[in-house]
């Protein structure tokens, strides 16, 4: 009679003891996976700061340096002097609007701290290359930006130990941390209502679409205009102003593009694109889109750089 079956089952068991051993080793919470982040890459993600300073590295930058760095970097999208371009926000100004029906929320007007201002730059700004600024160029624009709200003089130098000092005017109507107890509450669950008798009175109905306006949205008109307004949304943010290398709608802009092809176009913009002359981030950075909307706005972009 063949033991093969024994041999298989005496393997098994010598492996599941080595299993059950190797997992003794390991401590608890471990998974098998992955590896202890070193100290470097915790640095890499470790840029936030605080209202009182705490995370700012050494550094500094003038208002006079921050002037011509914000000229380069942050002018073509908030404006010159801070008034903001297109859709973009608007930086500087705003001042005693936030009781109006709509307010103006910039630096100066609504924003409790300066260490938002600088985090804030230096992890997401430029648009097109976050991260890029250095912590010298990182002071000097935000020196210039509070210079823009009146908020400093032109001699002013922003320092790793001066940020802090430097009070927002609405800074007094943020408040934190919430001075309300924390309050734990226990579930009654007797002299509960009965279910059964408890009525619905009224309960919302589902409308069946006017037969013309299925008709509109289903006509290839209605479609065009959906993805009209797509780029004017989204698109027209970098393509309108030829932001960061963005072809406007020009034909001659739009030449070497077509060349390529239309489904090169499509794929550049919908999974992004690093050219020489420009970067486009994937759905222009508005991730929300779906391909197919981001198909639709190529269509209709080139619809009008390819109309007589």
């Amino acid at each position: 009679m063949s033991r093969y079956p024994e041999f298989i089952a005496l393997i098994c068991v010598a492996l599941a003891g080595n299993a059950l051993a190797e997992n003794h080793k390991k401590p608890a919470g471990h998974y098998g996976y992955g590896k202890p982040a070193t100290a470097e890459e915790i640095a890499g993600w470790d840029i936030d700061v605080r209202p009182d300073g705490l995370g700012l590295p050494p550094g500094s930058g003038s208002v006079e340096d921050g002037e011509m760095l914000y000229e380069t970097h942050c002018a073509v999208c908030h404006g010159s002097f801070g008034e903001g371009v297109g859709r973009y926000p608007v930086l500087a100004g705003g001042e005693d609007t936030l009781m109006e029906d709509r307010p103006e929320k910039t630096v100066g007007s609504y924003w409790p701290y300066v260490s938002t201002l600088w985090d804030y730059i230096y992890r997401a700004m430029p648009f097109t290359a976050p991260q890029s600024l250095t912590h010298d160029e990182t002071y000097a624009i935000s020196a210039y930006v509070l210079y823009l709200n009146d908020l400093v003089d032109d001699d002013f130098v922003m320092t790793q130990d001066n940020m802090a000092s430097i009070e927002l005017p609405n800074q007094p109507n943020f408040f934190g941390p919430d001075p309300r107890p924390d309050v734990q509450n226990t579930r009654c669950m007797k002299d509960c209502k009965d279910v059964s008798k408890i009525t619905i009175l009224s309960e919302p109905q589902p409308t069946e679409p006017e037969a013309e306006a299925v008709v509109e949205v289903a006509s290839a008109a209605g479609a065009m205009a959906a993805a009209e307004q797509t780029y004017k949304s989204y698109c027209s943010v970098c393509h309108a102003q030829a932001i960061a290398g963005a072809p406007a709608l020009e034909p001659a802009d739009w030449e070497s593009r077509i060349a390529q092809g239309k489904d090169v176009m499509v794929r550049h913009a919908i999974e992004g694109f690093q050219g020489d002359a420009g970067v486009m981030p994937p759905k222009g950075g508005f991730v929300q889109l779906s391909d197919d909307e981001v198909s639709a706005a190529v269509d209709y972009m080139l619809q009008q750089v390819q109309q007589p």
